[in-house]
């Protein structure tokens, strides 16, 4: 999913806030050469990391009243999105208490150092004193495991590529987690009856992830696309035209979905949702199940999900903020059904009509086919087969006392032959590390049915996301063994309990 484009007259570029510990021990002059060193740090970082971010001016931080003040000013800064300590010298940690007890914002500990090389010939003891970085971060580190801190750890020297790509990542997760603290998500019609997966605690998701849900009945949708001109109507299916191929004579069932997503988009920015979900139970009003329409919504970076399943919407705008600099495809998805050839098993993802086309492998068909649920007439929809290569499939569930991501690594493949008589956007993929394995650590796991795929993100990313949010985090790649999945669940809910 690409970021829907809002309308707002300005883009206001969203910082992490650079820290400096050291104290005033060592004179004026030392603490001219640190502001130096750390400035030539954040103007370099600044050409590097990626241009959607900004890098504030280095603060120099020598006492605990300066040190609090600083947190203070980034926790209340709407454009600061998380917080990068280092320790150019000895920083006793304990001046760093009160300041870590107001910090909002994500953390990130830079264990680095001005220099690259030990200058042999010349080495003394005002550069060891001056230069104490593997000294004061080490204190630092403490202070932070001992407050329990949710905190990134990079190690490295700062100009080189791996630290810089790491930098990078942890700008763009935490710009993620800004976005998740203001997500607002519209549930239109309710949850799916009687399904557990998709339900949850609201409360309990907003104090920890930020999402804020709520309900709306489909009526308050319906009176939108109603006052919808057909002038408007014209304009969305131009843009269908150019987008997708046309393949059916029923163009009113065409103009209704068009009808339809300007409603939807409607009723979103106005309510500034940026995640929202339907139900295919409670469409009155509507003539056809929303298909078309959400499919080419979630192509502009809305988040989505079907029957109400508000947890994962939340999610699929989540990632795809993660995902909004990179090269690859982020949507919903749902498993439908296997292949169990022996040795060559596949997963065939799917849903009624709302798979995002940036899945597609070629141009989507627009198609009328009828769905046998749903009690509609036959929605237009998007028909194509999938891209293929490297993925995740991620979901989150509630368990009561706390949330759970499931993340898996999959292989998204081209589909093994055609399939005439399935009007639908699909993908197919191969689960790591072999069917039987994925399968049942996902069950064991609870994953629900629902997921969140990925080509553009990677395990690395969703597991910076839960460190940094505090959330529990189950993990499926190619090194994973049954067994020992089985025990490691089982001590995390044993931990669970004890709490």
């Amino acid at each position: 999913m690409a970021k829907k484009n809002k309308e707002v007259s300005l883009v206001v570029l969203k910082k992490l806030y650079f820290l400096v510990g050291c104290h005033d021990l060592y004179g004026e002059e030392a603490l001219k050469t640190i502001a130096t060193d750390a400035s030539s740090i954040v103007s370099f970082l600044n050409e590097k990391v990626a241009p959607c971010i900004e890098i504030a001016s280095a603060m120099v931080l020598r006492n605990a009243d300066e040190i609090t003040a600083a947190f203070q000013k980034a926790s209340a800064d709407p454009e600061c999105v998380g917080v990068i300590a280092w320790m150019h010298t000895f920083s006793p940690a304990k001046m760093w208490i009160r300041g870590l007890q107001v910090l909002t914002k994500p953390l990130l500990h830079l264990h680095t150092q001005i220099q690259e090389k030990i200058p042999y010939d010349t080495i003394d003891m005002d550069f060891m004193n001056l230069n104490q970085s593997a000294h004061g971060d080490r204190e630092f580190g403490f202070l932070t495991a001992r407050m329990n801190i949710l905190r990134h750890v990079i190690v490295g020297y700062y100009k080189h590529p791996d630290v810089i790509t790491q930098i990078q990542q942890f700008a763009e997760i935490t710009k993620a987690i800004h976005f998740s603290r203001n997500l607002r998500v519209a549930q239109i019609g309710g949850t799916m009856r009687e399904v557990a997966d998709t339900d949850g605690d609201r409360v309990e998701l907003e104090s920890h992830f930020g999402w804020n849900v709520n309900s709306y009945g489909i009526g308050d949708l319906v009176k939108v696309i109603d006052k919808v001109p057909e002038e408007q109507i014209d304009l969305k299916m131009a843009e269908y035209q150019s987008k997708y191929e046309i393949k059916t004579n029923d163009i009113n069932a065409i103009r209704e979905q068009a009808k339809y997503e300007i409603g939807l988009d409607s009723f979103l920015t106005s309510g500034r949702f940026d995640a929202f979900t339907d139900t295919f139970q409670d469409l009155t009003g509507l003539k056809q199940l929303p298909a078309l329409a959400v499919q080419n919504l979630m192509s502009k970076g809305i988040g989505f999900a079907a029957e109400g399943d508000y947890k994962t919407s939340a999610l699929g705008a989540v990632m795809a903020q993660m995902a909004k600099d990179r090269v690859g495809a982020t949507g919903f998805m749902e498993d439908y059904t296997y292949d169990l050839s022996p040795k060559e098993e596949l997963v065939l993802g799917a849903h009624m009509a709302e798979v995002s086309p940036v899945f597609a492998a070629g141009k989507p068909t627009i198609e009328v086919h009828k769905l046998a649920i749903g009690e509609r007439r036959p929605p237009a929809r998007l028909v194509f087969e999938g891209i293929t290569g490297d993925a995740i499939a991620v979901s989150i569930i509630d368990l009561g006392n706390r949330f759970r991501l499931v993340a898996a690594e999959i292989e998204l493949v081209k589909q093994p032959k055609p399939m005439p008589k399935l009007p639908v956007a699909r993908l197919m993929w191969r689960l790591k590390p072999d069917f039987k394995t994925g399968a049942a650590a996902w069950i064991y796991a609870g994953g629900g049915h629902h997921t969140i795929v990925s080509t553009a993100l990677k395990l690395d990313d969703i597991r910076l996301f839960a460190k940094l949010t505090g959330t529990e985090l189950i993990t499926i790649d190619s090194l994973t063994n049954i067994d020992q999945f089985q025990r490691e669940l089982e001590s995390l809910n044993l931990l669970a309990k004890l709490h």
